[in-house]
């Protein structure tokens, strides 16, 4: 009787660490892996919007204003190839300036968030004034990112390019505009991948919405969700997803940001 017991009990233990152990280690992000460091490719690189980078703010992404939202000045314009008509806004790139007399340093690297579009200039030739037509690959950094491996006289430099994984400080933001028949929420400070292809919402202990993109990464839903705490998903180009539970309290306001869980790196 007195084994049986024993027994019994040792197995309850196992069983009970076995469970405690798998609800410990169960990871905030629900599926897929850490994004990988890419291959490196080939490009060029100019710069815009002038030495404070102001010329940088707003942008095809819908940031805004880059230095509130966190990004500062080491941001780019991407072409049409990397820009993917607004998937690639939040995606992190390191690169190196090489083979030019232009570089600083041909071992220096940048890391830049993807924020503008670089749009083609078909009145001028792919190789001099049309750096962004298709089918270039081409960065247009801010000029303070640009400064940091390459010379301003330059102008153009060739450059090695590669995904990274974003760091971000704190958690991912939500910043919700529209009226009580259209959700309007911009999503940034998106670490890991940093390019979200995915938002779904939901509005208290309601159903799931899959929201749509509107442009950049501003996502949007046509339910009314007023007075309701907001819930949100955000999944990213490598296929994994974040839950943020309660993001918002249920006396929120239009035009106001609110902070959820962010993807580990």
């Amino acid at each position: 009787m007195a084994r049986t017991l024993i027994a019994f009990l040792r197995a309850v233990c196992s069983a009970h660490s076995m469970i405690v152990l798998v609800f410990v280690f169960l990871p905030a992000v629900a599926s897929g892996a850490v994004l990988d460091t890419g291959p490196w490719e080939q490009a060029h690189a100019t710069f815009y919007g002038g030495s404070d980078a102001s010329g940088t703010m707003g942008g095809a992404c819908g940031y805004g204003n880059l230095y509130t939202e966190g990004y500062g000045t080491n941001t780019a314009a991407l072409s049409t190839v990397l820009f993917n008509n607004g998937v690639s806004c939040g995606a992190c790139f390191e690169l190196q300036c090489y083979g030019s007399k232009w570089c600083l340093s041909s071992y220096k690297t940048v890391t830049i968030t993807a924020t503008n579009f670089c749009p083609p200039n078909l009145a001028e030739p792919s190789d001099n004034g049309g750096w962004c037509n298709v089918p270039r690959p081409h960065f247009d950094m801010a000029m303070p990112a640009f400064l940091q491996m390459g010379q301003y006289v330059g102008g153009i430099i060739p450059v090695n390019y590669r995904r990274v994984p974003c760091i971000k400080s704190g958690g991912i933001r939500f910043t919700i505009n529209g009226n009580p028949w259209f959700d309007l929420v911009l999503v940034t400070n998106v670490a890991g991948a940093g390019d979200v292809t995915a938002v779904s919402i939901r509005g208290g202990t309601g159903a799931w919405i899959q929201m749509t993109r509107n442009w950049g990464q501003n996502w949007q839903s046509g339910a009314n969700l007023v007075g309701k705490t907001l819930s949100f998903i955000v999944t990213t180009s490598d296929g994994r997803h974040v839950v943020s539970t309660n993001a918002a309290p249920s006396n929120w306001k239009f035009g106001q940001t609110f902070e959820g869980s962010q993807f580990s790196v």
